[in-house]
């Protein structure tokens, strides 16, 4: 049997009928975590070209769809797909299904053989692993909330489709600053061994799971209705440096409750937080938004031209899809 080579890459780096009953009082985050997730498939993130030609363009395999079966063997991962590809391969021709937008296809792939190894002409991906923040904790279901947006595959954008996923310990080492055009970024190490819960869903609201760990009760805020937002100050709390989540000010300037996630405008104040981090940076999604004692939402986005204004969903948002 001839090698297969495929090349991978990786990035490090996200209804009036229905009555939710949601809790009425959560445990607040603002703890920063690691985040990984395990897609549904093996999601296709590029092509490459062999002897100049892009091979993998006439099986209408396309960015973004998510292999699932050699032949009628499931693949869940990259190492899955490579052995089924060497062990099925038949006249250099393979049969593949992928799905997109839910819809399941068959498609037979021509590899081309060069240096006695067969390619493929495919970048793919299996995982994706980044930073993000704990928004909340349900202490009676133990659901919790992160990020507050969806977590979307660069190459492809595309929203990532759980099959497993955890969220784990992960420590800040540093600040890449914001500027103006210019968002920065935390940095962080990470301890993928110790877990804090798991990973059952991806969606436009944010990650939600079930929290396995311990947590500490005493951070517990009542849930602030929409109606009792109000233009005004307010803080957010996130961690900027090691472990410890400190409460920053922001003031709120528009409520918007017509926006799916951009209902909270605002604007940092604190001057410490400006000074470390020159306004919002990546890895601040999700740090829970208090005012009045209550928590109201969590931080989505930042402005690109102006890195000190920001947005943020509505807290009952994330609630009622963490219900789902």
């Amino acid at each position: 049997m001839k090698k297969l080579n495929i090349l991978l890459a990786f990035l490090l780096l996200f209804y009036p009928s229905i009555v939710f009953a949601y809790a009425s009082k959560i445990v607040v985050g603002g703890e920063n975590i690691g985040i990984n997730i395990h897609s549904q498939g093996i999601l296709v993130v590029g092509f490459y070209k062999v002897n100049g030609k892009n091979i993998s363009s006439t099986p209408s395999i396309e960015v973004g769809d998510y292999i699932t079966k050699v032949g009628d063997v499931e693949v869940n991962s990259i190492n899955e797909l490579t052995n089924e590809i060497e062990r099925q391969i038949v006249d250099s021709k393979i049969e593949l299904t992928f799905t997109r937008d839910g819809k399941e296809t068959k498609s037979i792939m021509s590899l081309i053989e060069q240096d006695h190894i067969y390619k493929t002409g495919l970048y793919v991906k299996d995982s994706i692993t980044g930073i993000g923040t704990l928004t909340y904790i349900d202490p009676e279901s133990k659901i919790f909330g992160a990020l507050g947006h969806e977590i979307i595959e660069a190459n492809s954008n595309k929203r990532i489709e759980v099959k497993t996923g955890t969220i784990f310990n992960s420590t800040i080492t540093g600040i890449n600053k914001s500027s103006d055009g210019a968002p920065g970024e935390k940095k962080a190490t990470f301890k993928p061994n110790t877990i804090y819960g798991t990973i059952i869903k991806n969606t436009e609201y944010g990650l939600f799971g079930n929290y396995d760990a311990y947590f500490d009760e005493k951070n517990t805020y009542e849930v602030a209705t929409k109606d009792e937002i109000k233009v005004g100050k307010a803080t957010i709390r996130t961690v900027l440096n090691g472990s410890t989540v400190k409460e920053y000010e922001i003031y709120i300037h528009k409520i918007n409750e017509y926006n799916k996630m951009k209902n909270i405008s605002f604007e940092i104040t604190d001057q410490e937080l400006l000074e470390k981090a020159g306004g919002i940076v990546q890895g601040m999604s999700g740090s829970p938004i208090i005012q009045n004692n209550k928590i109201i939402g969590a931080v989505t986005h930042v402005i690109i031209d102006n890195v000190k204004m920001g947005y943020g969903i509505f807290i009952t948002t994330m609630l009622e899809e963490g219900e789902r």
